[in-house]
């Protein structure tokens, strides 16, 4: 099981890479409007917004990327715990004010992840 846990954390850290990506360099691209639904004048309209939120996805990728690669294996375990908590949480605040998909997009993998790094702990 720690295993399939570090692979869902490594996902879960890779999911927010992209984000970043979309949010912070690719936000006017059609490629992003359309994963994020929006129009070329709403994308332009909000890049510097936009690149904020994707700077936070990073921080979440980071800490989970830090969790995983801590020399020591107990604070690794509560890194990851605590940054799968912040993108759980993100994806519930997400999918009540923005839109229900993220809760599936984000707060699914997060929710698998978090739950196989607790059962790998136990």
């Amino acid at each position: 099981m720690m295993t399939v846990s570090l692979i869902l954390v490594a996902l879960v850290a890779l999911e927010h890479v992209y984000i970043l990506v979309l949010e912070m360099f690719l936000w006017t691209t059609p490629r992003a409007q359309k994963a994020f639904g929006t129009s070329p004048a709403f994308s332009r309209e909000t890049k510097s917004l936009a690149a904020n939120q994707g700077l936070y996805n990073g921080f979440l990728a980071a800490g989970l990327i830090w969790g995983l690669l801590h020399p020591s294996a107990d604070f690794g375990y509560q890194l990851q715990l605590f940054f799968l908590i912040c993108v759980a949480v993100a994806a519930i605040y997400g999918g009540l004010t923005s839109k229900r998909s993220i809760l599936l997009m984000q707060g699914l993998p997060a929710f698998l992840a978090l739950a196989a790094t607790l059962i790998a702990h136990l």
